[in-house]
């Protein structure tokens, strides 16, 4: 066990340059895969499984109101219609993640933002995949001049504009368990 006495204001991860000896494509799939590497950390080789994702962007909506933007969609892995914030993955090669949660922001809710602001990046399970996901605030909301198509998943979302307050304390009281709505709606608290 480690243990140390540092400030608060310079906390932060400190990347490991390992030596990986195999990695190993696992599974290919549409949007993610699993690897399996085979790495050198404190003298020891040691296997680790873990999903390579591209990354992912997600977006806190406030209206002029202070209402946030909320969808609700099935998610299969779960099982159940899940509470979200316009997000998606960083697919298309050369997109920075702010030309991203824009385009995210129109596909899943026709909107358009003056103003798009970085909020917080976060890597949603570190022991099991290397996803990053950016969040930005969004605000100055006006409709597109198109709405967009929406199949599978995404056919039947349903949009809902809620009182930030109120979708805090849904949070906190564990009505909705979505990782990334969560810390979106409380880094957009701060």
């Amino acid at each position: 066990l480690m243990t140390s006495r540092t400030a608060t204001n310079v906390l932060r991860d400190e990347p490991v340059d390992v030596e990986i000896t195999d990695s190993e494509l696992v599974y290919e799939g549409r949007v993610w895969d699993i690897r399996s590497d085979t790495f050198v950390y404190g003298g020891d080789a040691t296997v680790r499984q873990y999903m390579a994702h591209p990354g992912a962007v997600a977006v806190v909506a406030l209206d002029d109101d202070n209402r946030v933007l909320l969808l609700q969609q099935y998610r299969h892995p779960i099982r159940a219609r899940d509470w979200e914030i316009p997000a998606g993955l960083l697919d298309i090669e050369g997109e920075s993640p702010a030309l991203a949660a824009r385009r995210e922001l129109a596909e899943e809710a026709d909107l358009v933002a003056d103003s798009l602001e970085p909020l917080v990046s976060i890597r949603t399970s570190p022991g099991g995949s290397d996803e990053t996901v950016h969040l930005f605030l969004a605000r100055g909301l006006h409709a597109t001049d198109e709405a967009c198509g929406r199949g599978a998943e995404e056919a039947d979302i349903r949009l809902e504009w809620t009182p930030r307050a109120d979708a805090v304390s849904a949070v906190l009281g564990g009505r909705m368990a979505n990782a990334i709505l969560a810390v979106g709606l409380l880094a957009a608290a701060e």
